[in-house]
């Protein structure tokens, strides 16, 4: 029999946030923020009627503003995750202002789910030299904004060094789990539309091409990498409205009935570091 492969389901619950960090401020795009908060309890029914545990990655400032919405999060028994404050690109930030960004989240969401923050995932993918070494202060056990793989974490490197006249100096290995994303695996380029002097997305395919797409690559995964973690990553402000719930709905269903388990990103990396710790090769590379 083939060994069980695992899907983490992940909700970056950016809510108002996200406008915000693109400076728009005026009542449209906050009320697509508020959506978000909106969509939450539709989208814990239909986790709760699969049992499927997720992880949401959460920015400290939905969490003081949607404080009941998290804990509801919470109390369902999904993990809470870091997602900077206010949706802010960390690579915008200096090192200091980075690190207090993610201990003013990590202490938000702490207080709301009475544990210790262990993930991370940057606002965007976004990434700077110091996230890792932040991240490793905290405690976190892993980071979920990086795609060196599609179905392997890998310990996150600290310390390349690019050079354009020379070959890449790949830095040290971390003790922090990468659980790998992609923007194919992301709702938000495929059904988003954002149109404003500064950017531009003009999402809003079908929302069943895409998860035909997400489907394809889960499949591969079972078939051909058994054993591996795929990354799905979903918004709800994105994902919440009606008919895209229901898609949402039937790709689940769909899923469970290959060789996979579902998971959060916490219990992924820490079954992945139990693989590493027997392999000699734990980076990307």
């Amino acid at each position: 029999m083939s060994k069980k492969s695992s899907v983490c389901v992940t909700f970056d619950f950016d809510a108002i946030s996200l406008w915000l960090a693109r400076k728009m401020d005026t009542p449209g795009p906050v009320s697509r923020g508020e959506f978000g908060a909106h969509a939450i309890p539709r989208i814990l029914r239909a986790l709760d009627a699969r049992g499927i545990p997720s992880t949401f990655f959460i920015p400290g400032h939905t969490a003081e503003t949607y404080r009941a919405q998290c804990l509801d999060i919470a109390r369902a028994g999904h993990e809470l995750a870091l997602h900077g404050y206010c949706h802010e690109p960390v690579s915008t930030l200096d090192e200091n202002a980075e690190r207090v960004v993610v201990r003013r989240s990590a202490d938000i969401l702490a207080a709301i789910s009475g544990k210790d923050v262990l993930g991370h995932r940057t606002p965007s993918f976004d990434f700077t030299k110091s996230t890792i070494r932040i991240i490793q202060e905290l405690g976190c056990e892993y980071d979920s904004s990086l795609m060196g793989t599609d179905y392997t974490p890998y310990f996150a490197r600290s310390g390349d060094l690019s050079n354009r006249d020379s070959a890449y100096a790949f830095g040290t290995a971390s003790d922090v789990i990468e659980v790998p994303v992609s923007w194919t695996l992301d709702d938000y380029p495929h059904l988003e539309f954002v149109r404003s002097p500064a950017f531009t997305m003009s999402g809003l395919k079908s929302v069943n091409d895409m998860f035909e797409s997400f489907y394809q690559d889960v499949l591969y995964m079972t078939e051909r990498e058994p054993g591996g973690v795929c990354t799905l990553t979903f918004h709800p402000q994105v994902i919440g409205r009606g008919g895209r719930m229901l898609a949402l709905e039937t790709f689940l269903d769909r899923i469970a009935e290959l060789p996979i388990e579902f998971v959060t990103c916490l219990d992924a990396a820490r079954s992945a570091r139990q693989r590493l710790a027997k392999d000699p090769l734990h980076s990307a590379v």
